[in-house]
């Protein structure tokens, strides 16, 4: 023995950076992690997930709660994401995100846009979304880490986790047309993306959300994420890249 600390980590791969943004961008709940405003003791709550447009968390907590003022007293945290399955939960994937929490002030551009990011990935929490003493928290991500299975773990930065394009705001204000278009008028081509690129079998599919990497979709409690062959880097190409991924998805079938 040299006395050397064995390094237990992997050097993070593409591979590694997708399996995160997809635990990321699929989640439909995690584990926060605070220290309580009062006692300053670890405090653990399972709280809804969506994501923002480049890749951010979001949350919406009641002041009621204890998680509320203890962000506002130290933005300090930690989510964890992932989907335990079958069989061993510690076998499955699952990441760890250190965040910085910052409550979007009402009535304000980025509220507005977390609003309607979440409620179109939880439909259902438009009942208290609006009553007064409820607030939207951006988790703003600074590292993770990332368990892939055993002996599988990578230590991830912002830059890995974050959709960095310069379509980001421009996809943001046309995404809810693009949503509600694709939603009413083409549920037969969501379908062929969920069963061609997500592996998905037919259901009732829509679209949830749509970012400058992919996009995602759920039916019912089922969730999938899609991503494009490569990043948009204008809200132009959308259209494009959408109907090219349609005409591939229906001929394989």
């Amino acid at each position: 023995m040299d006395g050397k600390k064995r390094d237990v980590l992997r050097e993070t791969d593409a591979e590694a950076v997708r399996l995160a943004k997809t635990l990321l961008r699929t989640a439909r709940h995690g584990a926060l992690a605070t220290l309580d405003a009062e006692s300053r003791a670890p405090l653990a709550t399972r709280v809804g997930v969506a994501t923002d447009v480049d890749g951010a968390p979001l949350i919406l907590v009641s002041a009621l709660s204890a998680h509320t003022p203890a962000l506002l007293a130290e933005p300090r945290c930690s989510l964890l994401l992932g989907e335990p399955g079958k069989g061993d939960p510690l076998a499955h994937p699952r990441i760890t995100i250190a965040c910085r929490g910052e409550r979007l002030g009402r009535a304000t551009p980025a509220q507005a846009r977390a609003e309607r990011r979440y409620l179109n990935r939880h439909p259902k929490a438009k009942l208290y979304a609006g009553l007064a003493d409820f607030s939207f928290f951006r988790l703003e991500p600074e590292s993770a880490s990332l368990n892939a299975g055993f002996g599988k773990a990578y230590r991830l930065g912002r830059e890995d986790l974050m959709t960095l394009s310069p379509a980001v705001d421009a996809l943001a204000e046309a995404e809810q047309s693009a949503l509600d278009h694709m939603n009413s008028d083409h549920r037969d081509a969501i379908s062929a993306y969920a069963r061609h690129f997500g592996g998905q079998s037919e259901g009732g599919w829509v679209m949830t959300g749509i970012d400058a990497e992919g996009f995602d979709m759920a039916d019912g409690g089922r969730v999938c994420r899609v991503f494009f062959a490569s990043v948009l880097e204008n809200a132009s190409d959308l259209r494009k890249t959408l109907v090219e991924m349609a005409k591939t998805a229906k001929a394989s079938a």
